[in-house]
């Protein structure tokens, strides 16, 4: 039984089921009157401390604490996975992919790439330019630009499409714009630094 769960817990779920489950979650929180977003959770947990301080944070955050269990969920998932389910996993990825972030200088062994390269998620990384650029300069503009948009790429993406809310189409519209802009054009700069 444990093998079994453990194999299930580790296999990678057929894209078709993800996608079952997302709209099965939206119904269920379009029909309880609910909306899903992460970047929402910053101001839920902001306003528990700080709403004596300013007027954007004067709401009734209690109606949103439920969010903030996803959030909690989603960390301890990624911990006890990284940690305890399956501390090792590889991505196995297409031949043109590992040229491709062979050439970014990421190290691809046997065909596999690590969930985290440590070209790119460890201390000896963090404490260089480039690391500098993506975790504070990217992790700033991730939150300028999801408060810009009203949103992050979750709220609008499967909440926001899912309640054809035309604002939130044009956010996924930059957020995919820019994500392209980024892999082909301004990633590779970065790599080389």
């Amino acid at each position: 039984m444990i093998e079994q769960l453990k194999y299930l817990m580790t296999t990678p779920w057929s894209w078709w089921f993800s996608g079952f489950m997302i709209a099965f979650v939206m119904y269920l929180l379009l029909y309880f009157g609910k909306v899903f977003g992460m970047s929402s959770n910053l101001r839920t947990l902001c306003s528990i401390g700080a709403s004596n301080f300013s007027d954007y944070f004067r709401f009734d955050w209690k109606k949103s604490i439920w969010n903030l269990v996803v959030v909690f969920g989603a960390m301890i998932g990624g911990f006890v996975f990284i940690h305890y389910i399956n501390p090792n996993q590889h991505i196995e990825i297409s031949e043109a992919t590992i040229v491709s972030l062979r050439e970014l200088g990421i190290v691809v062994e046997k065909g596999k790439v690590p969930l985290f390269p440590k070209e790119l998620f460890s201390w000896e990384s963090l404490f260089t330019l480039r690391g500098f650029i993506f975790i504070v300069i990217g992790g700033f503009l991730v939150g300028f630009g999801s408060r810009y948009a009203g949103g992050c790429t979750s709220g609008h993406a499967i909440s926001g499409l899912s309640n054809l809310q035309i604002p939130s189409l044009y956010a996924v519209l930059g957020f995919f714009c820019g994500g392209l802009i980024m892999v082909h054009f301004i990633l590779p700069y970065l790599m080389m630094l």
